[in-house]
């Protein structure tokens, strides 16, 4: 089965189809982060209702708790969470960075000991891969060494060459028959890097490529700088990954790029912190002016929130702290996200594509220092 067939190009930007065993995604695409087997404050009716085809999962937390072979017992990840669609899962690589003071790492891998209960978790590139596929992933990532941002390019260099070699150990301890398994490209914000990584990591035969070690805390000039750097050298046959970018403005600007797929969790952390995306820019529900607005969050949204609820409504059960008001605002900002990645695909196809980046990427510029929003 042809993995990824692209149905349209609008200069770089494109639109296609990633075929999997559960059934088509089309792309670009956004994937919600279910990090432990949920979407915060969202249940899987809801999120099959907005339409949503595949979710991501991460592999570390999962096998922290409550771990792979009790989800293997249990059938699967699908079956495990009852979830009909196609299932992402995150190696861990980003724990390699973020979860550093719990961690040593050396060229076998990662020793990890658990922030929850102080158990030790080794991660190698080929227990990762044996993992991912008890879970039954659909589609899968190799153990990578994601740097932290302000690294040194010394310090880029010796995590692209450790992600690299993990790259060659992670396929040759895949299953055959196994889901999609993906490489991943780091090199910090270093050109060079992202070029000869791109390159080495693409010459493997991957089913797809990822993007990652971006959205870590760096000035979003640098993202953008590495991304460009990197995206040529990755196969036109291939579906690319972008790891952990989710800002609605900046996945526009990727999408004009290439680039295929996105996962993040940032639609649905600030929702609970009471920000709502909208076609006009950020809406801050918390605010004392929302008390007086009898108005929908988004008049073009026919999210759950939106089609019968109020701003002030959604700001009272926010300051009264009901839980209905974090669900509803997490419903509207990943149905912002369905209706963003939908808008684009309908622009590639129709050969639109820049007067969609002009509309819908107007309200959510940003400067070019700023970081991206970062991963968990």
């Amino acid at each position: 089965m042809e993995i990824y067939r692209i149905e349209a190009r609008d200069g770089k930007a494109r639109a296609g189809t990633l075929n999997l065993p559960r059934g088509p995604v089309p792309t670009p695409a956004f994937m919600p982060v279910a990090t432990q087997g949920a979407v915060k404050a969202a249940s899987h009716e809801e999120l099959e209702r907005l339409g949503f085809r595949l979710v991501m999962a991460n592999t570390y937390h999962l096998a922290v708790r409550p771990g792979i072979e009790v989800i293997r017992r249990r059938g699967g990840l699908h079956r495990f969470m009852s979830w009909p669609g196609s299932i992402a899962t995150d190696s861990g690589g980003f724990q390699v960075m973020s979860l550093a003071k719990y961690r040593k790492i050396t060229d076998s891998g990662a020793v990890f000991r658990s922030p929850i209960d102080g158990n030790e978790h080794c991660f190698t590139p080929e227990s990762v891969v044996a993992a991912q596929e008890a879970m039954g992933s659909d589609l899968y990532m190799c153990l990578d060494e994601c740097p932290a941002a302000g690294c040194t390019r010394e310090e880029a260099g010796r995590a692209a060459d450790r992600t690299r070699d993990w790259a060659l150990r992670s396929l040759a301890a895949r299953a055959s028959g196994a889901g999609s398994l993906f490489g991943i490209v780091q090199g910090g914000i270093y050109a060079d890097l992202r070029v000869r990584c791109a390159r080495e990591i693409a010459e493997m035969g991957f089913d797809g490529l990822a993007i990652g070690g971006l959205s870590v805390g760096e000035p979003r000039k640098e993202t953008f700088a590495a991304l460009d750097a990197a995206m040529p050298g990755l196969p036109e046959d291939r579906v690319r990954y972008l790891m952990g970018v989710g800002e609605p403005g900046d996945v526009i600007e990727a999408v004009s790029r290439g680039v295929d797929l996105f996962d993040c969790v940032f639609p649905t952390r600030v929702a609970r912190n009471g920000l709502a995306l909208t076609r006009t820019g950020r809406v801050v529900i918390r605010n004392a002016a929302a008390a007086e607005e009898d108005v929908p969050l988004d008049s073009g949204c026919g999210c759950p929130a939106c089609r019968r609820y109020t701003r002030a409504y959604l700001r009272h059960l926010l300051h009264a702290g009901e839980i209905l008001g974090l669900m509803l605002l997490t419903l509207h900002n990943l149905a912002f996200m369905r209706d963003l990645l939908d808008a684009a695909r309908k622009a590639i196809l129709g050969g639109g594509f820049e007067g969609f980046r002009r509309e819908w990427g107007a309200p959510w510029k940003r400067g070019e220092g700023e970081p991206d929003a970062a991963r968990e």
